[in-house]
C-alpha cells in the first residue's frame, strides 16, 4: 500500500518536473529551480490542455494567474474575460501527497499593483500596506489590476480541507462570491448599477472545497442571489451613489388635500365621502349652535347690566338728599357706602369724582390755561421734547378704541386731550418728570366727564396720590416701586396661595403685569362699564383698593393661569392668547375693548370676585404691610 502511494505520488510530481521531496536521493541532483519563473514555466506546459491556454500564458495577467507577486495565485476573481484559473491539473485534482514543511502555509495574497477600490476595509491593513510598498517598487511596470481573494494551501490538514479561500476577516460575512463559466465571459449585465471595470466581490471568511478539488463545477455562472449579494456588498464598500432629486413643494392644495377628511384623525384609516360629508355638517351645526349659546350670554349679561344701571339712576334721590350735601358721611354710613359701591349715577359722576379727589395740590382755576399757555409756546418754538411728542401721540392713538370720540381724524375730544396731556407734561416738567405711556387713559376718562380744566385738577391731584406717583416717577420712585411689588406678593400669598405658587415656579414676579394694571387704571384690560365703577369706589377708597381689584382679575383668570409653559402664561396676562382670541373671533366677540373681555371679564364677574374677599381682606392688614415696606409714608 505505501509502494502504491509512493508511486502515485511521483506520478504526479513527475508531471511538474520534479522528483519526490521525500526520497533520500542527493539535492544535487535535482535540476529544478524552485522560483517564481520556474514555477509559471512548468505549470504553464502542464496545463497545455486547458481551453485558450495560449493565450494564458501570453497575457498571464489577463486572468490573475500570475500578478507579479512573490506568491502564486491559482484562481482569479476578477480578471476582464471572467475565465477560472486553471488551478487543477488534467485529471481535475489536487496531489494528495504532503509537500516539504517550508510551504505548511503559502498566502496567494492579492495584487497590490492595481487600484484600490474606494470604501474597501481591506486597503486600511497595516501588513498589506507594507507588502504593497515592497512589490510595487519590484513590479512597477506590471498593470493594474484589481484586488482578489488570498488562497491558503496548508499541507498539514487532510486533503479535503487542504485549499481554502479567505478574504479580509473585515469583509461581510452576508457578502457571496460569483464566478463565471470559462465558456462564459461575464458581462456587466449581470450586475445591474455596477461599473463595466474590473472591481472584486468580497468573499466569505473561509471557504473550503469539496475533497481538496477545484473544479469547472465548484465555478458556477452567478445567480441572481449571487447579484443581489454583490449590490449588498457595493453599498458595503460605499461607493459613490448618484444624488437623489431634491424634494419639492408644490404650490396649492394637491390631489390628496382636496379629498382628505377634515373630521378625522390623519392616522385612522379615511372616512366615506358620505359620511365626511355628514360629519362636517354636524360639526357646523354644533359651531352654529355654540354661537347661538354665546350670543345668548351676552345678551343675558346685557340685560343684568341694563337693570343695575337702572337701579342706580333709582337711587339717585339717594344721592342727592344723603350723599351730595356731605360725601364724607359715607364713611360713617355702611348703608350709603354699600350704595357707592354699587357705582355712582352718571348724573352725578363728575361732581362726586371732584368733591373725593379734592385738591390737595391748591391747584386754581387757571393752572389749566398757564400750563397749556407755556405748552403752546415751547411747540411754537419747537423747544417742546420730540420724545415726548412722539410717546403722547403713540398714546393717543391707541386711546379707549370701542369709543372714537378721541379718534384723530374726526374725534371731537382729539384736541382736547392733547392739549390736557400737554399741559400735564409742562406742569411736571417743574419736578423734573417727564410723559409716561397710559396717562393719555387716565386723561380720556376725565375729559368723558368733566371739562378740560376741571379734568386737569383732578387728574393732578389723583396722579399725587403715594401709590400711583410712585408708578408715574420714573426713575427716582423705583425703590417705592419694588416696596409696592412686595405688598402685593404677600397680599397674594395670604389671599389665593395657588395662584402665587404657580408664579413663583414661573418666575412670574408682579412687575410683569401689576404696572399695565395700575398704570392706565385698568382700561387697557377691562370693559368701560368694569372700569368706572372700579373709578367710583377707587376715589373713595384710596390706593388699597387698586390692589384687591388687581386680586379681583386674578382670581376672575385663576382656571386659565396654571399653563406649564411661562411663555403662554405670559402671553394670558398680557391679553394675548392666541386659543382665546380665535374662540372670540369665532362666536364674532368685538376685540376692540379690554383685552381680558376674551376671557370672559366682564363687570359682573369681577365685581362677584371683589365682593367675596370680605371675607379675608382687611384694611388693617393693607396698613401694616405699608407701614413695614415704607416706613416714611
Amino acid at each position: 500500500m505505501d509502494d502504491a502511494a509512493g508511486q502515485l505520488s511521483q506520478k504526479h510530481f513527475a508531471s511538474f518536473g520534479i522528483d519526490d521531496a521525500f526520497t533520500d536521493d542527493d539535492d544535487d541532483n535535482l535540476s529544478f529551480q524552485f522560483s517564481p519563473d520556474a514555477i509559471r514555466e512548468q505549470m504553464a506546459r502542464t496545463m497545455a490542455h486547458v481551453d485558450d491556454a495560449s493565450d494564458d500564458v501570453q497575457n498571464p495577467h489577463r486572468n490573475g494567474l500570475f500578478s507579479g507577486h512573490d506568491s502564486v495565485s491559482t484562481l482569479d476573481m476578477n480578471g476582464d474575460t471572467g475565465q477560472a484559473s486553471p488551478a487543477t491539473s488534467s485529471s481535475g485534482s489536487l496531489s494528495p501527497v504532503d509537500m516539504s514543511p517550508q510551504f505548511v502555509s503559502i498566502s496567494l495574497s492579492r495584487s497590490q499593483s492595481g487600484p484600490a477600490i474606494e470604501g474597501d476595509p481591506s486597503n486600511n491593513d497595516p501588513d498589506d500596506a507594507t507588502d504593497n510598498t515592497s512589490d510595487h517598487s519590484a513590479h512597477s511596470d506590471t498593470p493594474s489590476e484589481s484586488e482578489y481573494p488570498a488562497v491558503q494551501i496548508d499541507t498539514s490538514q487532510p486533503p479535503s480541507h487542504r485549499v481554502t479561500l479567505s478574504t479580509d476577516s473585515r469583509a461581510s460575512a452576508d457578502s457571496r462570491v460569483s464566478h463565471t463559466d470559462p465558456s462564459s465571459p461575464r458581462q456587466s449585465s449581470e450586475y445591474p448599477g455596477r461599473p463595466s471595470s474590473s472591481r472584486s466581490v468580497p468573499l466569505p471568511d473561509r471557504l473550503s472545497t469539496d475533497h481538496g478539488e477545484l473544479s469547472s463545477s465548484t465555478l458556477s455562472p452567478p445567480t441572481a442571489a449571487t447579484a443581489v449579494a454583490a449590490s449588498a456588498s457595493a453599498n458595503s464598500l460605499h461607493l459613490p451613489q448618484k444624488p437623489g432629486h431634491r424634494p419639492t413643494r408644490s404650490v396649492g392644495p394637491s390631489a390628496l388635500e382636496k379629498v382628505i377628511s377634515k373630521t378625522r384623525p390623519s392616522f385612522l384609516p379615511p372616512k366615506p365621502k358620505q359620511e365626511d360629508n355628514k360629519h362636517m355638517a354636524d360639526w357646523e351645526l354644533m359651531m352654529k349652535q355654540s354661537r347661538a349659546a354665546a350670543e345668548k350670554r351676552r345678551k343675558e349679561r346685557d340685560q343684568r347690566r341694563l337693570l343695575r344701571e337702572k337701579k342706580i339712576e333709582e337711587s339717585l334721590h339717594l344721592w342727592e338728599r344723603d350723599i351730595l350735601p356731605d360725601w364724607r358721611v359715607v364713611h360713617k354710613n355702611p348703608a350709603l357706602r354699600k350704595l357707592w359701591w354699587q357705582g355712582i349715577p352718571a348724573k352725578l359722576r363728575s361732581t362726586m369724582w371732584e368733591r373725593a379727589v379734592g385738591n390737595p395740590l391748591a391747584l386754581s382755576k387757571d393752572t389749566y390755561r398757564t400750563c397749556l399757555s407755556r405748552a403752546k409756546r415751547a411747540l411754537a418754538a419747537g423747544t417742546f421734547p420730540a420724545a415726548t411728542l412722539e410717546l403722547i401721540e403713540q398714546d393717543v392713538a391707541t386711546i379707549l378704541p370701542s369709543i372714537h370720540i378721541f379718534d384723530p381724524k374726526n374725534g371731537p375730544l382729539h384736541s382736547d386731550l392733547k392739549d390736557m396731556l400737554y399741559a400735564w407734561v409742562v406742569a411736571r416738567s417743574d419736578e423734573g418728570l417727564g410723559y409716561t405711556l397710559g396717562a393719555a387713559r387716565i386723561a380720556g376718562m376725565l375729559l368723558l366727564n368733566l371739562l378740560p380744566p376741571q379734568a386737569f385738577v383732578v387728574m393732578r391731584n389723583l396722579l399725587e396720590r403715594h401709590c400711583l406717583r410712585s408708578f408715574f416717577g420714573g426713575e427716582g420712585s423705583k425703590a417705592d416701586v419694588e416696596a409696592y411689588y412686595r405688598i402685593f406678593d404677600t397680599l397674594l400669598a395670604d389671599g389665593m396661595p395657588k395662584i402665587y405658587f404657580n408664579f413663583k415656579q414661573h418666575h412670574i414676579s408682579p412687575a410683569a403685569y401689576l404696572p399695565d394694571w395700575l398704570i392706565p387704571l385698568f382700561l387697557n384690560h377691562l370693559p368701560f362699564e368694569a372700569c368706572a365703577r372700579i373709578w367710583d369706589v377707587l376715589i373713595l377708597e384710596g390706593d388699597s383698593f387698586l390692589y384687591r381689584a388687581a386680586l379681583g382679575i386674578l382670581a376672575v383668570l385663576e382656571p386659565r393661569l396654571f399653563f406649564p409653559d411661562k411663555k403662554e402664561l405670559l402671553e394670558l396676562l398680557k391679553g394675548e392668547n392666541k386659543a382665546a382670541i380665535d374662540v372670540a373671533i369665532r362666536e364674532h366677540a368685538k376685540l376692540d375693548g379690554g383685552k381680558y373681555e376674551i376671557y370672559g371679564v366682564d363687570e359682573e364677574t369681577l365685581w362677584d370676585r371683589i365682593d367675596a374677599m370680605d371675607d379675608w381682606w382687611k384694611e388693617s392688614t393693607w396698613t401694616r404691610l405699608i407701614q413695614r415696606e415704607l416706613p416714611d409714608l
